[in-house]
């Protein structure tokens, strides 16, 4: 079972933000899990960094909830986020990328954000700290070697 510092999640189709946040935590010597690592290649959908970004996300929330596709994702990540000291949720994110933030909060995980708030939400508070950057991000990972 790999353990990891932090588990990130955040919307698939705000992958290179995912990403960038990611290499940070990296850089700044942290280990990470990302969903975005995980290029499936399923029969209905394949998630990767080429193509129509929309026209794939069309596709897996076109699946029915029981479709063994959704599931083996669900499990990955979640497995993942159950193995890690903290969360992180990338801004903007998703209704899943929100979910996942609850369920992390409710494993009793540290739970951090990073990006622009859309509009205050008092749940919001579940978050330790909310970086309104990745320069903000960086200076606490920096400070918290």
């Amino acid at each position: 079972m790999t353990k990891y510092d932090f588990s990130i999640a955040g919307r698939w189709r705000n992958r290179e933000t995912v990403k960038e946040v990611l290499d940070i935590v990296r850089s700044n010597g942290f280990s990470a899990y990302s969903f975005i690592e995980n290029l499936y290649k399923g029969e209905k959908v394949e998630f990767s960094f080429v193509g129509d970004i929309e026209a794939i996300m069309q596709k897996l929330e076109s699946l029915p909830q029981d479709d063994p596709f959704v599931r083996k994702v669900f499990d990955t990540d979640i497995t993942a986020e159950r193995n890690s000291d903290n969360f992180l949720l990338v801004l903007p994110a998703g209704i899943s990328g929100h979910v996942e933030a609850g369920a992390a909060y409710g494993m009793g995980k540290k739970c951090y954000a990073v990006g622009k708030l859309e509009k205050t939400e008092t749940l919001y508070n579940i978050f330790e700290e909310i970086f309104p950057d990745t320069n903000a991000l960086k200076k606490w990972l920096n400070s918290s070697k």
